[in-house]
């Protein structure tokens, strides 16, 4: 079983300083050392992202990252399919499934209001209780298989050992497949509508849960995002960090999924930040090309 956890609480604006190859997270209740290039790279963008990523996850076999730039429609990966369990990253998949099921079954579109109420705490806050609540609601294991086949994400599945969300695979490169579907709507899985609302939802989440893909912003920047972590303390002990999202604005527009697995979730949320710290910074000085 997964042990409760309750909802870490962290600023956004914890510090990152590059300090001799190292980057030192603040903020966290333990400083966490991540490799980091002590310069900004240079050449073309994919050269850029693949010199900087491979620096941060210099010895770790446990780390999965994903980019499209949406201006170009180019997409480059690290590890893109290594597979790894959702955690909280499952709400949108769970929310998503909620709005197939209101309108297939005519319900107070696009949510009846108790169903509303628990979307809206499972994406805002992480809410656990309320994606609970609409995990069976929606139809569980079939409906999330049945929602990841219309969505052609060849590799992400419900855990067949637990009939539980946060227990659910995915890869890297298959959560970037469902950002790019719920961004551009190039998909008959979800309705125009419901893509909305459920961006709409991941355009507001809680300011101390906008790490990793949301770090850093600015004023000018929009973020349409969710995180998961959880620690499987029944299989391997190890936390799942993971962070997806639509970051636009300032010069910016891309999608960008981060998965991991780490010993404790600080060095997760660590290893998340460093790496939307550096897509941010790389593809602010240009465009990704195919």
């Amino acid at each position: 079983m997964i042990a409760p956890l309750p909802s870490p609480r962290f600023s956004r604006r914890a510090g990152l300083a590059a300090l001799g190859g190292t980057l030192l997270l603040a903020g966290c209740s333990n400083a966490v050392s991540v490799p980091t290039p002590t310069a900004s790279p240079t050449g073309a963008i994919r050269d850029q992202l693949q010199s900087a990523i491979s620096t941060i996850a210099a010895g770790q076999d446990k780390l999965g990252v994903a980019v499209q730039d949406l201006r170009t429609g180019a997409s480059w990966n690290f590890r893109g399919e290594w597979a790894s369990q959702s955690a909280s990253m499952a709400k949108p998949m769970i929310v998503s499934m909620a709005l197939r099921k209101a309108a297939a079954d005519k319900l107070q579109q696009p949510l009846p209001p108790e169903q509303d109420a628990q979307a809206n705490k499972a994406i805002k806050n992480s809410d656990n209780d309320a994606a609970d609540a609409l995990w069976p609601w929606a139809g569980g294991r079939p409906a999330y298989d049945a929602l990841a086949k219309d969505l052609k994400l060849a590799n992400t599945h419900s855990a067949p050992e637990k009939d539980f969300w946060s227990w659910t695979w995915t890869t890297p490169l298959d959560q970037l497949s469902f950002m790019h579907q719920l961004v551009k709507g190039d998909t008959k899985a979800l309705t125009d509508a419901q893509r909305s609302y459920l961006l709409g939802l991941m355009g507001q989440v809680e300011d101390d849960q906008t790490w990793g893909v949301g770090f850093p912003k600015s004023a000018t920047v929009k973020v349409e995002m969710k995180n998961g972590w959880v620690q499987f303390q029944s299989t391997d002990n190890l936390w799942a960090v993971n962070s997806i999202g639509h970051v636009s604005g300032d010069g910016r527009d891309y999608l960008l999924t981060i998965m991991s697995r780490f010993p404790t979730f600080d060095a997760g949320k660590a290893y998340c930040n460093a790496i939307g710290d550096w897509v941010f910074r790389i593809l602010g000085t240009g465009e990704l090309q195919k």
